[in-house]
Order: structure tokens, then sequence, then C-alpha cells
């Protein structure tokens, strides 16, 4: 049986850990006294029997569990749900879908870095058309996300959720607007764009799920393609994979023409959509912040290093 031990059990991440866990036979999760869970010398002794270790963690704490990792301990896999590690060359990166490589990464590392839900959205759709060489690494990329309040921690989620919630709760709130938000640094890095996004984040009222939208114009491709075939290479590229489905072109039209941020909640998996026409093209991958954009994420990254098939224990929707 697997031993497991949750750093920060009791964040949104670590609480749909847990959940995620109930009814497996082959966890066995350790867990620290409420009274010793910031006793660093009581955490060293769970952190390091642990088989499977999860950090979801502030970064300063995510950097201080590592270190408190024996030097000997080549057994403990560490998998990070923080920011710290995402762009370290000594981590895993925990996008199995983009490649082959990144896969085999996960499957043979003692550290894995869980990505940043924004992240996960944008690189998932960027990431491909990069190495299809569908647009040039130069290409002056934006991006805009709507995200439930769920992902902006346990702060937010009681002050939305408060009996003294404010107006302006009630309405979409833009934020991050210096540019300057914890997600770019892997978005650039991982896809490898030359310059960095511009991003426009948005939290609003309901709790998770989450739409990540990168548009396009086709006269600033390196290839022409319609909508419709931008899709099929989108969907050839993520052929097979359980976690992502491409969806047909014209799909949202089964939903009225709409895309809910929240269509996802629930699940571990993601939906890409490609709309438009040919001079100007929409992606957006709408998935679960909490789920594929977090915990979800980190169980599929344990999965794979168990050498388990990848959604055990996790919602996904069966492919046709």
């Amino acid at each position: 049986m697997t031993k497991v031990y949750i750093d920060g059990s009791a964040g949104t991440t670590g609480l749909r850990i847990n959940e995620r866990f109930k009814g497996r036979d082959d966890i066995d999760i350790i867990r620290i006294p409420e009274e010793l869970r910031k006793d660093n010398n009581e955490r060293a002794k769970y952190l390091n029997e642990a088989d499977i270790a999860f950090l979801c963690l502030p970064d300063d704490a995510s950097r201080e569990a590592v270190s408190l990792m024996d030097p000997g301990n080549d057994r403990t896999v560490l998998i990070d749900a923080s920011t710290a590690h995402r762009t370290d060359p000594g981590w895993a990166y925990g996008i199995p879908e983009l490649s082959g490589e990144f896969r085999e990464k996960i499957r043979h590392s003692r550290r894995i870095a869980v990505p940043g839900c924004y992240a996960s959205g944008f690189i998932m759709t960027v990431y491909p058309l990069i190495k299809e060489g569908v647009i040039p690494d130069d290409y002056p990329v934006t991006v805009s996300a709507l995200s439930g309040y769920s992902g902006a921690g346990k702060k937010a989620i009681a002050m939305y959720e408060g009996e003294s919630k404010g107006e302006e709760l009630y309405a979409p709130r833009q934020y991050a607007l210096s540019q300057q938000h914890k997600h770019l640094k892997e978005m650039q890095h991982v896809t490898g764009l030359k310059h960095t996004p511009i991003f426009t984040p948005v939290v609003d009222d309901y709790y998770c799920g989450m739409l990540v939208t990168l548009p396009l114009y086709t006269h600033l491709l390196k290839k022409k393609v319609s909508p419709g075939e931008l899709r099929d290479l989108m969907a050839a590229y993520y052929e097979g994979e359980a976690f992502v489905k491409v969806k047909p072109f014209g799909a949202e039209e089964d939903k009225g023409g709409f895309l809910s941020a929240n269509d996802m909640r629930g699940r571990d998996d993601m939906e890409i959509y490609v709309t438009g026409n040919d001079e100007r093209i929409i992606i957006n991958a709408s998935f679960d912040n909490l789920g594929k954009g977090a915990s979800g994420a980190a169980i599929q990254c344990m999965n794979i290093v168990l050498g388990l098939p990848e959604a055990t224990g996790l919602n996904i929707l069966a492919s046709p």
C-alpha cells in the first residue's frame, strides 16, 4: 500500500486531494496531528516516511518542505502544487499530455511540479500550436481567463461566502492589472515564447470552473488554417489522451452558442473548443480550476509514478 502525506491538507487543493482518495484501498494517508502540523521536526518525519508527499502550501513553505527531506532519501516523491518549482529544470512539469518526454519525466522523477490552473489552460492550447508550426515563438500572445473564486484561496472563499460580502463581489473582478501574475513565468517558460503574454484574469461569483481564452489573428500565423483545420490539428495532437477532449468544430452550438466557465465543475479533465472564422480564431480551454487545474492534475501525476491507469480515482468523461 502506498503511504501518502499531504502537507497543507487544510487548503482547497489539499482537501480536494483527500476527497479523491475516498474509496481507494491502495492508499494509506498518514496524518500529522493538527497541533504538530507546523512543527518542522514532525513534518520532516512524515515527509520522509511517505512514498508520495503532496505539498499544498505557499511557495516559501513548499521550499521549506523540500529542505526537510533527508539527503539520502531517494524514495519519497514530492508533488508540489505551489508555484515554487514550476520552472526549475530539476523538477518534472506535470502536464503529461504535452509529449512523451513530459510523461516519461513525470514517471521517473522524484520531484514533480503541478502546473498552475491558468497556466494549464494556456499551455495546453499554445504548446501544440508552436510545436506544429502554426504560430511563431514571437507571436504577440494575449490571453484572458475567467475563474471561480475557489482558486483564490481560503481568504477569498471566506469573503465570497461570508455574511458581510461586499457588493463588488457579486460582479466579475479583473485583477493582476500590473501584468505580474505569478503564472506568467511558467506560461512563457514551458511554451518557449519569446515574449511574455498579456494576461487578463477575472474572478467571478461562483465556486469553481475556468475558461482560458486564446484569440488568434490568422494573418499572423505561420501557416494558413481555417478554424476547422486548426481544430483538427489540435484533436490530432491530443489523440488518445483521456484527460483532453478537443470538441468537434461547432460543438458550442449544442450549448446555444455559449460556453459557461463552470461547465466542467467537479471534473478532472479538460475540453478544448476552437471557434471563429477565417480571419479571427478563438480557442477556449474549459476545466475545473480545482480539478485538472490543481488536485486532479496532482493525482494524475501520482498515478503515472505508481504505474497505475492515469484516471484512477479521478472523474473524467469516457471517450465515445
